[in-house]
């Protein structure tokens, strides 16, 4: 069986981040990747457990009702700066270490025309709501991602 190797490079494209933040997932050990020479190989389920995509289905309890959420954030008046550093603490929000559950899966997009971010967020309960509280704290009022870019200008 053969599985797909990726890049820093390669990664850090797929998932719109600086290749140096990529590195650091790799030297904190958030994302498992293997040295080739004076290079990293990141294996595609590796890069799967980081993103929260689906990987293998998870065994099911008989008789246990299986519960996801899914939840659709958007944000006005983000420019594209903003919405990665937002991107890439939400992606950081999403790596659960406890591995109490399966994964949460979290997609960002930025519409750089309308200035607009959409978050997509797929998984259980309270690993959402803990998220998007995180996302509610990076927003927040004056102490915000937003209102610190806009302070800075």
């Amino acid at each position: 069986m053969r599985e797909d190797m990726y890049s820093v490079q390669q990664v850090a494209d797929q998932l719109g981040l600086h290749v140096r933040t990529v590195r650091g997932y790799i030297r904190t050990g958030q994302l498992k990747a293997v040295r080739i020479g004076k290079q990293y190989r990141i294996a595609q389920a590796d890069l799967e457990a980081l993103t929260g995509l689906p990987g293998p289905a998870p065994a099911r309890r008989t008789g246990v009702a299986a519960v996801e959420v899914s939840s659709i954030v958007q944000i006005d008046g983000i420019d594209r700066t903003a919405a990665d550093r937002l991107g890439t603490l939400i992606l950081g929000g999403a790596i659960n270490p406890r591995d109490t559950a399966p994964p949460l899966r979290v997609q960002t997009v930025h519409d750089q025309e309308r200035n607009r971010m959409k978050i997509v967020i797929l998984g259980g309960a309270a690993d959402t709501a803990e998220l998007l509280h995180l996302l509610d704290a990076l927003l927040d009022g004056d102490t915000g991602l937003l209102t610190q870019k806009a302070s800075d200008a």
